[in-house]
Protein backbone atom coordinates (compact mmCIF):
# COMPACT_ATOMS: atom_id res chain seq x y z
CA UNK A 1 0.00 0.00 0.00
CA UNK A 2 1.13 3.19 -0.74
CA UNK A 3 2.37 5.65 1.81
CA UNK A 4 -0.30 8.39 0.06
CA UNK A 5 -3.15 6.19 0.11
CA UNK A 6 -2.67 5.25 3.92
CA UNK A 7 -2.25 8.87 5.05
CA UNK A 8 -5.48 9.40 2.99
CA UNK A 9 -7.10 6.12 4.63
CA UNK A 10 -6.04 7.24 8.04
CA UNK A 11 -7.81 10.65 7.55
CA UNK A 12 -10.97 8.83 6.15
CA UNK A 13 -11.04 6.86 9.32
CA UNK A 14 -10.86 9.78 11.16
CA UNK A 15 -13.63 11.79 9.56
CA UNK A 16 -15.88 8.72 9.46
CA UNK A 17 -15.43 8.26 13.31
CA UNK A 18 -16.01 11.73 13.58
CA UNK A 19 -19.09 11.87 11.46
CA UNK A 20 -19.97 8.99 13.64
CA UNK A 21 -19.80 10.57 16.85
CA UNK A 22 -21.78 13.64 15.29
CA UNK A 23 -24.52 10.91 13.85
CA UNK A 24 -24.79 9.19 17.22
CA UNK A 25 -28.12 9.29 19.31
CA UNK A 26 -28.16 12.37 21.39
CA UNK A 27 -29.71 9.50 24.51
CA UNK A 28 -26.44 7.46 23.65
CA UNK A 29 -24.27 10.22 25.58
CA UNK A 30 -22.75 9.64 29.38
CA UNK A 31 -20.66 11.42 31.33
CA UNK A 32 -20.73 8.50 33.22
CA UNK A 33 -20.30 5.76 29.97
CA UNK A 34 -17.31 3.17 29.41
CA UNK A 35 -16.11 4.27 26.35
CA UNK A 36 -14.33 7.93 25.42
CA UNK A 37 -13.44 8.48 21.94
CA UNK A 38 -11.70 12.08 20.92
CA UNK A 39 -10.66 13.29 17.50
CA UNK A 40 -8.27 16.06 17.64
CA UNK A 41 -5.47 18.40 16.29
CA UNK A 42 -2.05 17.94 17.19
CA UNK A 43 0.88 19.45 17.81
CA UNK A 44 4.30 17.27 17.64
CA UNK A 45 7.44 18.73 18.80
CA UNK A 46 10.51 16.80 18.67
CA UNK A 47 12.97 18.32 21.26
CA UNK A 48 15.64 16.45 19.16
CA UNK A 49 19.74 16.26 18.92
CA UNK A 50 22.04 13.76 17.22
CA UNK A 51 25.30 12.87 16.71
CA UNK A 52 26.44 12.09 13.76
CA UNK A 53 29.47 9.79 13.20
CA UNK A 54 30.90 11.98 10.04
CA UNK A 55 32.64 14.63 12.38
CA UNK A 56 32.47 16.23 16.05
CA UNK A 57 30.05 19.06 14.92
CA UNK A 58 27.59 17.20 12.69
CA UNK A 59 23.86 16.98 14.13
CA UNK A 60 20.89 16.92 12.87
CA UNK A 61 17.40 18.18 14.11
CA UNK A 62 13.82 17.01 13.45
CA UNK A 63 10.42 18.81 12.11
CA UNK A 64 7.56 20.10 14.29
CA UNK A 65 4.25 19.18 12.38
CA UNK A 66 1.07 19.15 12.85
CA UNK A 67 -1.38 16.29 12.14
CA UNK A 68 -4.80 14.94 12.99
CA UNK A 69 -5.03 12.22 15.36
CA UNK A 70 -7.30 9.98 17.35
CA UNK A 71 -7.68 8.79 20.94
CA UNK A 72 -9.87 5.47 22.19
CA UNK A 73 -10.37 5.39 25.83
CA UNK A 74 -11.60 2.78 28.27
CA UNK A 75 -13.18 3.62 31.55
CA UNK A 76 -12.54 0.39 34.34
CA UNK A 77 -13.83 2.82 37.13
CA UNK A 78 -15.00 6.12 37.06
CA UNK A 79 -11.64 7.44 37.91
CA UNK A 80 -9.24 4.59 36.08
CA UNK A 81 -8.89 3.96 32.57
CA UNK A 82 -6.76 3.41 29.67
CA UNK A 83 -6.11 5.40 26.41
CA UNK A 84 -4.67 4.24 23.19
CA UNK A 85 -3.70 7.47 21.13
CA UNK A 86 -2.68 7.34 17.46
CA UNK A 87 -2.02 9.43 14.10
CA UNK A 88 0.57 8.68 11.06
CA UNK A 89 3.32 11.42 10.94
CA UNK A 90 5.82 12.21 8.33
CA UNK A 91 8.80 14.34 9.56
CA UNK A 92 12.13 15.76 8.21
CA UNK A 93 15.53 15.50 9.26
CA UNK A 94 17.87 18.96 8.91
CA UNK A 95 21.25 19.00 9.18
CA UNK A 96 22.61 21.58 12.23
CA UNK A 97 26.31 22.13 12.97
CA UNK A 98 28.26 21.42 10.38
CA UNK A 99 25.47 19.79 8.29
CA UNK A 100 23.87 22.99 8.58
CA UNK A 101 21.59 23.16 5.63
CA UNK A 102 21.89 19.22 4.42
CA UNK A 103 18.31 17.64 3.67
CA UNK A 104 19.26 14.22 5.90
CA UNK A 105 15.82 12.65 4.61
CA UNK A 106 12.42 12.28 5.10
CA UNK A 107 10.54 9.54 6.76
CA UNK A 108 6.94 8.53 8.68
CA UNK A 109 6.12 7.42 11.70
CA UNK A 110 2.94 4.94 13.24
CA UNK A 111 3.99 6.33 16.70
CA UNK A 112 0.60 4.80 19.43
CA UNK A 113 1.13 5.50 22.64
CA UNK A 114 -0.74 3.92 25.37
CA UNK A 115 -1.56 5.92 28.81
CA UNK A 116 -2.91 4.13 32.28
CA UNK A 117 -4.95 7.49 33.45
CA UNK A 118 -6.08 9.08 36.95
CA UNK A 119 -9.15 11.33 35.68
CA UNK A 120 -10.72 13.25 38.81
CA UNK A 121 -14.12 14.09 39.68
CA UNK A 122 -15.43 17.01 37.84
CA UNK A 123 -15.61 20.46 39.22
CA UNK A 124 -18.02 22.81 37.15
CA UNK A 125 -18.11 20.52 34.01
CA UNK A 126 -14.55 20.05 34.11
CA UNK A 127 -12.69 17.07 34.52
CA UNK A 128 -8.67 16.65 34.38
CA UNK A 129 -6.63 14.09 34.15
CA UNK A 130 -3.02 12.53 34.93
CA UNK A 131 -1.62 10.03 32.55
CA UNK A 132 1.50 7.11 31.96
CA UNK A 133 2.73 4.86 29.52
CA UNK A 134 4.82 3.62 26.60
CA UNK A 135 4.84 4.91 23.18
CA UNK A 136 6.45 2.52 20.41
CA UNK A 137 7.63 4.16 17.30
CA UNK A 138 7.54 2.52 13.83
CA UNK A 139 9.64 4.31 11.12
CA UNK A 140 9.01 3.50 7.60
CA UNK A 141 9.24 4.81 4.16
CA UNK A 142 12.70 6.91 4.62
CA UNK A 143 13.26 9.34 1.48
CA UNK A 144 16.09 10.18 0.23
CA UNK A 145 18.82 12.83 1.46
CA UNK A 146 21.69 14.90 0.46
CA UNK A 147 24.04 12.31 1.57
CA UNK A 148 24.53 11.33 -1.77
CA UNK A 149 21.04 10.57 -2.34
CA UNK A 150 21.30 7.97 0.05
CA UNK A 151 17.60 6.82 1.84
CA UNK A 152 17.50 7.31 5.69
CA UNK A 153 16.26 4.25 7.59
CA UNK A 154 15.47 4.56 11.13
CA UNK A 155 15.16 1.88 14.15
CA UNK A 156 12.11 1.28 16.05
CA UNK A 157 12.05 2.95 19.60
CA UNK A 158 10.12 2.75 22.91
CA UNK A 159 9.86 5.68 25.01
CA UNK A 160 8.28 6.90 28.64
CA UNK A 161 5.37 9.27 28.18
CA UNK A 162 3.81 11.01 30.86
CA UNK A 163 0.13 12.69 30.41
CA UNK A 164 -2.09 15.60 31.70
CA UNK A 165 -5.35 17.09 30.44
CA UNK A 166 -8.84 17.97 30.77
CA UNK A 167 -12.43 17.10 29.32
CA UNK A 168 -15.15 19.99 29.35
CA UNK A 169 -18.28 19.50 29.91
CA UNK A 170 -20.35 20.32 26.99
CA UNK A 171 -23.39 19.03 26.83
CA UNK A 172 -24.98 15.07 25.91
CA UNK A 173 -22.12 13.52 26.53
CA UNK A 174 -19.40 15.76 24.46
CA UNK A 175 -16.42 17.07 25.78
CA UNK A 176 -13.83 19.67 24.56
CA UNK A 177 -10.74 18.33 25.25
CA UNK A 178 -6.86 19.74 25.83
CA UNK A 179 -3.98 17.44 26.31
CA UNK A 180 -0.26 17.49 26.65
CA UNK A 181 2.27 14.79 26.78
CA UNK A 182 5.80 14.32 26.97
CA UNK A 183 7.82 11.48 25.88
CA UNK A 184 11.28 10.57 26.32
CA UNK A 185 13.09 8.45 23.64
CA UNK A 186 15.61 7.99 21.15
CA UNK A 187 16.68 6.13 18.21
CA UNK A 188 19.66 5.21 16.03
CA UNK A 189 19.96 6.40 12.68
CA UNK A 190 22.04 5.17 9.20
CA UNK A 191 21.56 6.09 5.69
CA UNK A 192 21.46 3.08 3.22
CA UNK A 193 24.77 2.36 1.57
CA UNK A 194 27.08 4.42 3.48
CA UNK A 195 28.62 4.59 6.58
CA UNK A 196 26.85 7.42 8.11
CA UNK A 197 25.49 6.37 11.59
CA UNK A 198 23.98 8.78 13.88
CA UNK A 199 22.31 8.74 17.48
CA UNK A 200 19.30 10.67 17.79
CA UNK A 201 17.33 11.88 20.85
CA UNK A 202 13.87 12.48 20.01
CA UNK A 203 11.89 13.44 23.23
CA UNK A 204 8.61 15.10 21.53
CA UNK A 205 6.40 17.12 23.46
CA UNK A 206 2.68 16.39 22.27
CA UNK A 207 -0.22 18.93 22.38
CA UNK A 208 -3.82 17.89 21.78
CA UNK A 209 -7.19 19.93 21.44
CA UNK A 210 -10.26 18.27 20.10
CA UNK A 211 -13.56 16.78 20.86
CA UNK A 212 -14.51 13.89 22.51
CA UNK A 213 -18.11 11.68 23.07
CA UNK A 214 -18.17 9.43 25.92
CA UNK A 215 -20.96 6.71 25.85
CA UNK A 216 -22.00 3.32 26.99
CA UNK A 217 -20.53 0.58 24.04
CA UNK A 218 -23.55 -1.35 25.25
CA UNK A 219 -26.16 1.58 24.19
CA UNK A 220 -24.54 1.72 20.53
CA UNK A 221 -23.82 -1.98 20.01
CA UNK A 222 -26.08 -3.53 22.22
CA UNK A 223 -25.62 -5.62 25.26
CA UNK A 224 -27.25 -8.80 26.71
CA UNK A 225 -26.57 -7.36 30.52
CA UNK A 226 -27.90 -4.67 32.18
CA UNK A 227 -25.71 -1.18 32.53
CA UNK A 228 -23.90 -1.37 35.63
CA UNK A 229 -22.92 2.07 36.63
CA UNK A 230 -19.07 2.50 37.55
CA UNK A 231 -17.75 2.94 40.86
Amino acid sequence: MGVRKMQKEAIGVLLALGLSMIAAPANAGNYSGDALVRVQGTVVVPDSSAKVNIDPNASADVSTEVLPTLTLTHFFTKNIAAELFCCFARFEAEGKGSLRGTDLGSFWTFPPIVTLQYHFDPVGGFKPYLGAGVQYIHYFDGGKSDLDGAKIKLDDSWGFALQAGVDVELGQGWYFNADIKKVWLDTDVSWKGTDVKANVTVDPLIVSVGLGYRFNLADIFGSRSEYTALK
